[in-house]
């Protein structure tokens, strides 16, 4: 599992999301990535590309390392957080886009996950959704109608996308929950299969679930929906 955490692509919250995910997961015997993306702040010459180019090429390294390090090639998953989980929507959905040109034998790898686990996402960039720290990043605070389009990921779903898990809770002041209801009915429309579960409270930033809050039941149902798909023995 590949794992991004958010911070509006501004910083990445790798403390409270990354890491105990990570953990999460080696628990249960999967291994975990965790993807310390470029951010377009840091004035990177490949700009808003630059977190996209770094997960496709995560993918692809994974892919090509998959023998060596004893994983099955066809079960490396996303996982993303708030602003991550924007991130790893564009790797699910646009994993056929060449956001960079190859460098070596890696880059003939697929950068498709074989499953997308988006928590608290940023989707699109659309009005009224618009007031986002991922939307000023990553297009600015006045884009183009084409370029907000462009990096909505809403826009890219296709029948071709991996199997996609949202969760989100109802009073999320950051990522207006409409996010996640977006992805959804995205993929129903393009015959993803997609499951959804909305928490009743829990703002945003949870990670793996606050204790005593109903966001801690959130990973029962992410373990459910992974052996669903055969990515959890």
């Amino acid at each position: 599992m590949i794992i991004a955490g958010g911070g509006g692509y501004k910083r990445i919250e790798e403390g409270k999301e990354s890491y105990p995910a990570a953990r999460w997961l080696a628990k249960r015997g999967i291994f975990a990535f965790v993807l310390t993306y470029r951010l377009p702040i840091e004035g990177w010459a490949a700009g808003p590309l630059a977190p996209l180019q770094d997960v496709q090429r995560a993918f692809r390294l994974v892919r090509a390392k998959a023998a060596d390090w004893q994983i099955a090639p066809n079960k490396i998953g996303a996982l993303g957080f708030s602003a991550g989980g924007h991130l790893m929507g564009l790797a699910a959905t646009r994993s056929a886009f060449a956001s960079y040109e190859p460098v070596d034998d890696i880059d003939t790898q697929s950068a498709r996950p074989d499953a997308a686990a988006l928590i608290y996402p940023v989707i699109t960039l659309e009005a009224p959704y618009d007031h986002t720290s991922t939307r000023r990043s990553l297009v600015g605070k006045h884009p183009t109608q084409e370029a907000t389009r462009e990096w909505s990921v809403e826009s890219h779903v296709n029948k071709d996308c991996p199997p996609v898990f949202l969760t989100q809770a109802d009073d999320d002041q950051i990522s207006n929950p409409a996010n996640s209801l977006i992805m959804q009915q995205a993929c129903v429309k393009a015959g993803v299969d997609v499951e959804f579960h909305a928490i009743p409270s829990g703002g945003h930033g949870f990670g793996m679930g606050k204790t005593g809050t109903p966001t801690e039941q959130w990973p029962q149902w992410y373990e459910a929906w992974l052996r669903k798909h055969n990515m959890l023995a």
